[in-house]
């Protein structure tokens, strides 16, 4: 198999996994929180955002040498993350409350998950830097 195919299968192949991982977790925690607040897209995205800057911390070269290579990089953060992360529910989700006149909670999802998934690759690439 050539080997853009291979890597073009392995994206689909993450993708795939990434994909169910956030509808079983945002699920599970959407049904633990209740319908009020989407908790469960928030978990999705903040965790995303720290896992990304593990994996990307942890790809970079430095005395260690590369932990994670360029290629399972692109599988890993342009497959699964890519899947795993929701920002089209979080615009979505921020929608509705916007057409519902809820203009402040709409305000704190979309800021709140903004801020703290850049906080969250933040203290993920320091987490991989230490990993």
């Amino acid at each position: 198999m050539p080997p853009v195919l291979t890597r073009i299968l392995l994206i689909a192949a993450a993708g795939a996994c990434g994909s169910v991982a956030r509808y079983g977790l945002s699920g599970l925690v959407q049904r633990l929180a209740g319908p009020s607040w989407p908790l469960g897209t928030w978990t999705v995205n903040i965790l995303g955002s720290l896992l990304f800057g593990v994996i990307w911390a942890m790809a970079m070269a430095d005395e260690r040498g590369i932990m994670i290579s360029a290629e399972a990089r692109i599988i890993i953060l342009a497959g699964f993350m890519g899947a795993f992360t929701t920002f089209s529910t979080l615009s979505f989700e921020t929608a509705q409350m916007l057409r519902d006149g809820q203009w402040v909670l709409a305000g704190a999802n979309a800021g709140g998950q903004v801020v703290l998934g850049l906080a969250a690759v933040f203290v993920g690439m320091a987490v991989g830097k230490l990993i």
